[in-house]
């Protein structure tokens, strides 16, 4: 009978070193792209709420413009602070009369159009969002 010489049994601390460091070096990948795509998050999160807001202002300009009592063709130009400082807000209300005719080529009459433009600063350039709606002159007149 041959006998085979054998090794005496070695620890494996170099091989769970090895292990504990890529185990170490993956977790560090997976929270880096983790926290990458928590921002993102909270980024689209912010524009969704800005874009928001900003809609809701300019519903609130059309529908202040709608239930005036009295329209006149002209500009209104309203600066909003409540924003802060430096969120600067401009909001435009523009009245214009319509040309309209209906069906029979007969002009109607007071026929308006509310157009409302909004320019922000948002820090880094202008933004503009603008709306519009029409209506008849005389709806609110008793």
């Amino acid at each position: 009978m041959i006998k085979m010489k054998t090794r005496p049994y070695r620890s494996r601390r170099g091989f769970i070193l090895l292990e504990v460091v890529l185990s170490m070096s993956f977790f560090g990948i997976a929270a880096v792209g983790f926290i990458v795509a928590l921002k993102k998050v909270g980024d689209l999160a912010q524009l969704a709420t800005e874009r928001t807001t900003i809609t809701r202002i300019i519903d609130s300009a059309l529908v202040d413009a709608l239930s005036r009592p009295q329209l006149e063709v002209g500009e209104d130009v309203v600066e909003l602070q409540e924003f802060g400082p430096e969120a600067r807000l401009q909001v435009k209300t523009i009245i214009s009369e319509l040309e309209l005719e209906n069906k029979d080529a007969a002009l109607l009459q007071e026929m308006f159009k509310i157009e409302i433009e909004l320019e922000w600063y948002d820090g880094r350039e202008w933004q503009e969002r603008t709306g519009e709606t029409w209506r008849f002159g005389r709806m609110y007149r008793p």
